[in-house]
């Protein structure tokens, strides 16, 4: 009996090990078994729904299928939620690679190897660098910050990914790189940047800078983008939380972990400490009962207020889906007192970012203005989905032909047609809470969106 028969067999007897599901997953993806492994994986994703080996090998599944532009919406999911283990860092770099995207493509290869040297694949670097450079075995970062074995949880490549954009200096977004929201960007300037950029002035005046931003609205509609271009816009440190870098299943771990993070930014300032997904760790205690849930929302609060330590130059930008799940504690002056609703962008924003996605590319008669007007409601994400299969199309004919061919208006109407509207979804849970449970007027930048008068 072969290895792929003993690992069935064994699932067989335990169908509820995650550890022989993964095995056998991955014995099949390597056999080219596709649809047994996409079943192990699901089977992974059941017990553990956001397990990043099991929407790894997904990804890699779509990958091998041809279907570039799904497998990179789940590394993209996955990297924004619970961070790319090394696996999946080589896979995002083939993908970025299809995309000619090629210094981040050998930027994330090379992190993978820093992690787990193992995963090497030669005949990929011939064709990353066309034969005339090595993707060096380790990327060069200063060794005495970084430990990193095959192992790795995904906080290490976090501290990883941190060292490097330490290392070489990240790559700055601006707002100039924030496709429309301009009443958005003003709104953040006055309230936010203005400040922190005349610290002095407003210390005259007995001002602190800093404080705490609640960004809301739909997904894919630029909320983390804006904040990492908030902290290019005032040359500070970025640092991104993910809920994996903050809950752990021990107690008490959990606080620590958040208070480290806390006391990392406060060691860097000026800097920007972002969390993704907020309200996995500020929820409602009126609807908690387990005391272990109220323990960290009280941390939370404690750091946002300073309680043990000075928050000056330290501004918490967070985002969420589910605003309607935030403890009312958190909107108080002091904490999130600056609330900003990040709505699908509008015909003219849309233009923008299409000229922001397209630029680069190759194109031939591409109304851009007619192609904003016809994508109605449609999120940033969305309309990065837009352009990507309207590239593939083309790339498809390119290798045919064996030439470079332009993205025609034709295939961008195409690929338009083949991409849905991801915000409406959100808008119908968000109108119910806007119009009946809107304590406060917290919902009022909704209603105006949608056009209800209350």
């Amino acid at each position: 009996m072969d290895t792929l028969s003993h690992l069935r067999e064994a699932v067989k007897l335990s169908p509820e090990n995650t550890h022989l599901l993964l095995l056998l997953a991955n014995s099949c993806l390597d056999s080219w078994n596709l649809d047994e492994a996409r079943s192990s994986f699901e089977q992974v994703l059941k017990q553990i729904p956001r397990n990043s080996d099991a929407l790894t090998g997904l990804a890699e599944i779509q990958f091998r299928m041809g279907k570039f532009t799904e497998a990179l919406v789940h590394l993209e999911s996955l990297n924004e939620s619970t961070a790319l283990n090394p696996r999946g860092m080589v896979l995002y770099s083939k993908i970025l690679l299809k995309r000619s995207e090629f210094e981040s493509a050998k930027t994330y290869y090379a992190m993978a190897l820093n992690a787990d040297a193992s995963l090497a694949d030669h005949s990929f670097e011939q064709e990353l660098t066309g034969g005339d450079a090595n993707i060096p075995a380790k990327y060069p970062v200063e060794p005495e910050k970084v430990s990193v074995s095959a192992n790795s949880s995904s906080t290490d490549i976090d501290e990883l990914l941190m060292d490097i954009e330490k290392a070489h200096g990240p790559r700055r977004f601006t707002f100039a790189e924030v496709g429309g929201m301009e009443s958005v960007k003003e709104e953040i300037k006055m309230k936010i940047l203005y400040p922190l950029q005349n610290a002095e002035l407003f210390k005259a005046y007995g001002k602190k800078t800093g404080g705490g931003v609640l960004l809301y609205g739909p997904p894919g509609c630029g909320k983390t983008l804006i904040s990492r271009a908030i902290a290019g816009e005032i040359n500070a440190d970025f640092i991104s939380v993910g809920i994996h870098q903050i809950l752990d299943m021990y107690l008490g771990n959990s606080e620590k972990q958040l208070h480290e993070l806390f006391e990392l930014a406060r060691g860097n300032r000026p800097s920007v400490l972002f969390i993704d997904e907020v309200d996995a760790i500020a929820a409602d205690r009126n609807h908690m009962k387990n005391s272990a849930g109220r323990t960290l929302i009280n941390q939370l609060l404690s750091e946002m207020d300073g309680v043990d330590a000075d928050n000056d130059g330290l501004l918490i930008t967070a985002a969420t889906n589910a605003p309607w799940h935030i403890d009312p504690a958190f909107r108080r002056p002091g904490r999130f007192d600056r609330i900003l609703f990040i709505p699908p962008p509008d015909v003219g924003a849309r233009a923008a970012i299409y000229g922001i996605l397209f630029r680069d590319k190759p194109l031939e008669n591409v109304d851009i203005e007619k192609l904003a007007q016809k994508s109605d409601g449609f999120s940033g994400a969305d309309l990065s989905a837009v352009v990507d299969i309207a590239s593939e199309a083309v790339i498809t004919r390119a290798m045919k032909q064996g030439k470079v061919l332009p993205i025609t208006m034709s295939d961008c109407l195409t690929a338009l047609k083949k991409v849905k509207p991801s915000t409406k979804a959100w808008f119908e849970t968000a109108k119910n809470y806007a119009l009946f449970s809107n304590q406060g007027g917290f919902y009022d930048d909704v209603l105006t969106y949608l056009g209800i008068k209350k």
